[in-house]
C-alpha cells in the first residue's frame, strides 16, 4: 500500500527532529536543503494568488454576487480576528504566564526600534504599481489588484472572454507547477525540522513552559470555535476536521499559509465540496489577510510582557490592542517578517518597549508552525461557511467518506 503524502510528510518530520535532536547544530548542514524546497514553493507564490483570485473573481459571472460573496468573505473574517485578539487577552490575564519571570531587558528607554505606524499599513494596501507588489511579494496589494482586475473584467462582460481564457490557463499551470513542488515535501519537511531542533533544541521551550501552554491552550480553543461556527450555518464539523489533516500537516511543516495554498485549494474543492468560485476568491484573500492565530498570539505577548515588566494595562489599551491587531493582520500581510511587523505596532501602541520580543524569539519559530496551522484551518473554515451561505456547497461531497472521493462514488 502507498503511503499518502501526509503520512511521508509525518515520517520526515519524525526523522528529521530525531536528526536534529543528536547531531544538534551539526543539523545545520541539511539547512540548504530546506531553504532550497521553501525558495521552490515562494517562486510560485506570486502567479498563484494573481492567477488563484483572478480565476476566482472571473469564473463569477455577475458583478453583484461578486460584492455579496467578497463582503461575506469580509466580514467573516474580521468577526473571527477580533474574536481571536480577545480570546488572547483573557487567556493571558486569567492565567498570568508573565507573573513570576524575572528576566533582565537591557532597555534604553530613549531608543527604541522605529514601528510601522497604522495609517502607514492601511496606505499600503492599495498598490501604487502593481509590478512592485509583484516583485516586492506585497501580496495583500497583489490580491487587491487581481480582485479590481478581475471585477472589470466581469464588468466588460463578453468582451474580456480571450482574457479569461487566459487566465484560466495560467492559472491550471500554475496549479500543476505546485502540484509538482508538493511532491518534494517529505524531502523539505525533514530538512526543516532537523535545522529547527538542532538550532533551538528543547531546553528553551521548558524555560517558557507556562507561556506555552497559554499560548496552545488559546489556539486549541480558536480551533474548536472554527466548528461551532460550522455547526451554525448548519454543518458538522467532524468532515471538515477529517479531511483538513493533509493541509494541516502541510502548513505546520512549511509555517507559511501562502505556500499551503495550493493544497488548501486543492481539497476544498475535491473533498469538501467547495465550488471553485468560492475557492479561487476566497482562500487566497484569508492567506493573505486573515491571521487568527497570530492574533491571538499577539493579545497573549502584549499581556505578558505587560506582566514580566510589571505594567497593567488599561481597559482603554485593551481596546487599543484589539484594534491594532486587528488591523494589522490584514494590513502587516505585505510586509516581509510581518508577524514581528505587527507585533511591534501592538506593543508601541500601548507604550511596551520592543526590547520585550527578544524574551520569545527563541521559541518564535516552533509556535509559528502551530499559528500558521491554525491561520489555515480558520481560512478553510470560512471558505466553507460562505459557501454554504451561498448554497453553493456540495453537501454530499462534504460529508463523503475520503475512500469514496477517491474512488468517485458518493
Amino acid at each position: 500500500m502507498s503511503l499518502k503524502l501526509w503520512h511521508k510528510v509525518i515520517i520526515g518530520m519524525v526523522l528529521g527532529a530525531i536528526c536534529g535532536f543528536i547531531f544538534g547544530k551539526d543539523a545545520e548542514i541539511l539547512k540548504p536543503i530546506g531553504t532550497i524546497y521553501i525558495n521552490c514553493l515562494k517562486m510560485v507564490i506570486v502567479p498563484l494568488i494573481f492567477f488563484a483570485v483572478l480565476y476566482g473573481v472571473t469564473n463569477i459571472s455577475d458583478a453583484s454576487t461578486l460584492g455579496r460573496v467578497g463582503l461575506k468573505a469580509l466580514s467573516i473574517y474580521s468577526c473571527t480576528t477580533i474574536f481571536a485578539v480577545t480570546t488572547g487577552l483573557l487567556f493571558a490575564s486569567f492565567f498570568k504566564p508573565g507573573i513570576g519571570i524575572n528576566i533582565n531587558l537591557e532597555i534604553d528607554p530613549n531608543k527604541h526600534e522605529k514601528t510601522k505606524e497604522l495609517s502607514d499599513i492601511l496606505m499600503n494596501i492599495i498598490p501604487s504599481n502593481p509590478v512592485e507588489a509583484m516583485a516586492t511579494s506585497n501580496t495583500l496589494q497583489i490580491v487587491v489588484f487581481a480582485f479590481f482586475t478581475g471585477f472589470c473584467l466581469v464588468l466588460i462582460g463578453e468582451r474580456g472572454r480571450e482574457v479569461k481564457n487566459f487566465v484560466s490557463s495560467a492559472a491550471h499551470l500554475v496549479f500543476k507547477m505546485i502540484e509538482l513542488i508538493i511532491k518534494l515535501t517529505p524531502y523539505g519537511v525533514f530538512a526543516i525540522m532537523a535545522w529547527v531542533i538542532g538550532e533551538h533544541g528543547l531546553g528553551v521551550m521548558v524555560a517558557l513552559s507556562k507561556f506555552l501552554y497559554v499560548v496552545l491552550a488559546a489556539l486549541f480553543t480558536q480551533y474548536m470555535i472554527f466548528g461551532v461556527l460550522l455547526s451554525i450555518v448548519g454543518l458538522k464539523p467532524w468532515p471538515f476536521y477529517r479531511k483538513m489533516v493533509d493541509i494541516q500537516t502541510m502548513a505546520f511543516a512549511t509555517s507559511s499559509s501562502k505556500a499551503t495554498l495550493a493544497l488548501s485549494m486543492q481539497d476544498v474543492h475535491n473533498k469538501l465540496g467547495v465550488s471553485k468560485e468560492t475557492v479561487g476568491f476566497v482562500l487566497p484573500l484569508g492567506a493573505s489577510m486573515n491571521m487568527d492565530a497570530t492574533a491571538i498570539y499577539l493579545g497573549i505577548t502584549t499581556v505578558f510582557f505587560a506582566q514580566i515588566i510589571g505594567m497593567t494595562l488599561t481597559p482603554a489599551q485593551y481596546c487599543v490592542v484589539i484594534f491594532t491587531a486587528t488591523i494589522g493582520s490584514i494590513g502587516a500581510a505585505g510586509f516581509p517578517g510581518g508577524g514581528i511587523v505587527m507585533m511591534s505596532m501592538v506593543l508601541s501602541s500601548v507604550g511596551i518597549p520592543l526590547e520585550c520580543i527578544s524574551i520569545i524569539i527563541g521559541i518564535d519559530r516552533i509556535l509559528d508552525m502551530i499559528r500558521t496551522t491554525i491561520n489555515i484551518t480558520g481560512d478553510c473554515a470560512v471558505t466553507v461557511i460562505v459557501d454554504k451561505l451561498e448554497n453553493t456547497l456540495d453537501k454530499k461531497r462534504y460529508y463523503a467518506k475520503l475512500e469514496d472521493i477517491k474512488n468517485k462514488v458518493f
